[in-house]
């Protein structure tokens, strides 16, 4: 299960002691020109991002790409008829398996975006591995849709390590996007607990998180769209919230 409350990145400004404060500030005079040089040569990291603007009117629909196409094509008649294009973050192995699907995703105008070759559990993962499944999973979007696609989502894990951020931006991913919105669907917790978790969650900005291989979740969809629509907000591609 994803839990966005626990982070093993995030360290508490209250877990340092201050002897250990004051050890770094007494070595900050010494080190500072060592510091700054090894700052300057250290790798680019793509940005993290989990929502937009809470000033917004607007929500991403993000979907996991996987699963049963049948059940990505039902997602298409029922966003086409809805007119709420959505993100989906393809599994590469799953864009190789179903090149006319993603054709006719990006053909409907939702867009595309990388998420990871093979879908492991990315933070279990070497840097060589990381980088891997990054590259393989955009090269895998390139033969099909010709794009890389604008975003990265890693697998297994709600936020992206540094590592991860570091490999992204070598394949070209200048972003890294995650998610405030959980219904937890991919437990499938049945039609009536996706549509609540959701709706009860999504405010301005948020981008939810959802997942194109399980039914409860396509049967929900179009109760998320209404509902969303009548708290005033607007589903829109990630593309279209971060720089609308």
């Amino acid at each position: 299960m994803h839990d966005e409350n626990l982070d093993p990145d995030h360290v508490e400004a209250s877990s340092i002691t201050r002897r250990a404060f004051l050890l770094a500030a007494t070595a900050l005079p010494v080190l500072g020109g060592r510091a700054s040089a090894r700052a300057a040569a250290s790798p680019p990291k793509a940005k993290f991002i989990a929502r937009g603007a809470r000033t917004s009117n607007q929500v991403a629909l993000t979907f996991h790409g996987a699963g049963d196409p049948a059940l990505t094509r039902r997602v298409l008649e029922i966003t086409r008829k809805a007119k709420a294009p959505i993100t989906v973050f393809a599994v590469g192995t799953w864009v190789e398996a179903n090149h006319a699907l993603i054709r006719g995703l990006a053909d409907a105008g939702h867009e595309l975006a990388n998420h990871t070759y093979s879908h492991p559990a990315l933070r279990r993962l070497g840097r060589q591995a990381v980088a891997q499944e990054i590259s393989k999973g955009a090269d895998a979007l390139q033969a099909v849709s010709g794009t890389i696609g604008t975003f990265f989502r890693p697998s297994g894990t709600p936020t992206p390590t540094d590592l991860m951020r570091q490999e992204a931006a070598k394949v070209g991913y200048t972003t890294v996007v995650g998610y405030d919105v959980d219904p937890r669907d991919y437990q499938d917790p049945g039609t009536k607990a996706v549509v609540s978790r959701t709706l009860s969650g999504a405010k301005g900005g948020s981008i939810i998180s959802l997942h194109l291989g399980h039914v409860g979740t396509v049967d929900a969809l179009d109760q998320i769209v209404a509902g969303l629509r009548k708290k005033g907000l607007d589903p829109v591609t990630v593309s279209t919230l971060l720089h609308s």
